[in-house]
């Protein structure tokens, strides 16, 4: 497994995303937060055998998160936090196209 294929954690399947991929050719993956913009679109053009225009990066923060669980008639009580993690919108070129699904139709 080379470093690039570990770049790109998984694409994010959401309504919003694929109206982005119909309409305006963006697809939408998370990636790790270390990498920069360059290495998101080296590692997508070797995947997916396209060619990248542009790519757009955001970073979220965890929240903290509370969860209250009852057991054997007591409360339990516990705090947590949800990871950090980065989104890249990829827009691609001209006549280019992902097939993230990869069904039979």
């Amino acid at each position: 497994m080379s470093i690039k294929s570990s770049i790109i954690l998984r694409p994010i399947l959401s309504e919003k995303g694929t109206m982005l991929s119909e309409a305006l050719n963006k697809y939408v993956f998370q990636v790790e937060k270390q990498c920069n913009k360059l290495e998101i679109k080296d590692a997508i053009e070797e995947k997916f055998n396209v060619k990248i225009k542009k790519v757009a990066t955001m970073n979220f923060k965890g929240k903290n998160k509370n969860m209250t669980i009852k057991s054997n008639g007591h409360v339990l009580r516990t705090r947590g936090n949800r990871s950090s993690w980065k989104k890249a919108i990829v827009t691609l070129e001209e006549g280019f196209s992902i097939d993230l699904l990869g069904g039979e139709a």
